[in-house]
């Protein structure tokens, strides 16, 4: 089977409302290719790594968290962003592309995707009344030890996570939000967290961790951010009959 692009683009669009976003990127058709899609390939981000995978299994849209034209990049199309560009016109292939949306969507975004793979029910917006943030909070009907989020967090992963704190420390209330969202540790200390969970760590957490005594897990941007994209791949080819196929290119940050 296969779904007109328009129609995909328009499905995408009413699932994830990226009009309530203001955003570093545009959400959405990024790069325009042929106008019937039958095979749909997910991925993090638009590297050129899968973009060669999604064209050796014959492709006709990549659906991506991370796409192209962000904020205060070069505008010019030269190196890298035009080998990239090439390989898709070239082959007619689209790109889409949703950032913040993709991380916020109750259900398929990816923050509800990291939080239900934990077992994090009952989650709460660590922004409430704002629909256009990102992030939760939880309450634990049984409280952990974070050396146990710590192996859960490595055992879904695959990868170790930096963990600062104490170990046996017992967290009731554990706030997440996925990517480089480190600077939102101070409003996980304001909604009550004892601990909190995001993909990259800086310097200065480090320091707000030890200080405020909030446990603190940096578990990869890359490794947080992979199961949005395939939850809402997974949806659009069921929804369409699409053929649908996940490429997972490996980044260690």
């Amino acid at each position: 089977m296969s779904v007109s692009l328009r129609e995909l683009q328009l499905e995408l669009d009413r699932v994830l409302q990226p009009q309530l976003f203001r955003d570093y990127c545009p959400n959405g058709l990024q790069v325009e290719g042929r106008s019937e899609v039958r095979r749909l390939v997910t991925g993090v981000t638009a590297n050129q790594a899968l973009l060669d995978a999604a064209l050796e299994w014959e492709a006709d849209a990549i659906l991506v968290h991370h796409g192209y034209f962000w904020k205060g990049e070069p505008e010019v199309i030269t190196g890298m962003k035009r080998r990239r560009l090439a390989t898709l016109l070239a082959n007619d292939i689209s790109l889409l592309a949703y950032h913040l949306p993709l991380d916020a969507h109750p259900e398929l975004g990816n923050n509800a995707c990291l939080g239900r793979l934990l077992e994090f029910d009952d989650n709460e917006s660590l922004f409430p009344g704002r629909s256009d943030a990102v992030g939760n909070v939880a309450s634990l009907s049984v409280p952990r030890s974070a050396s146990e989020l710590v192996a859960q967090l490595r055992e879904l992963t695959g990868r170790e996570p930096l963990h600062i704190g104490d170990p046996e420390q017992q967290v009731q209330r554990v706030a997440w939000c996925t990517g480089a969202a480190q600077s939102y540790i101070d409003a996980a200390l304001a909604a009550g967290a004892e601990l909190f969970i995001s993909g990259e760590a800086s310097e200065q957490t480090v320091h707000t961790a030890r200080e405020e005594g909030i446990g603190f897990i940096a578990a990869g941007h890359h490794a947080t951010e992979r199961y949005g994209v395939q939850a809402v791949g997974a949806a659009m080819a069921s929804l369409f009959d699409l053929e649908h196929r996940y490429i997972d290119i490996d980044n260690p940050v």
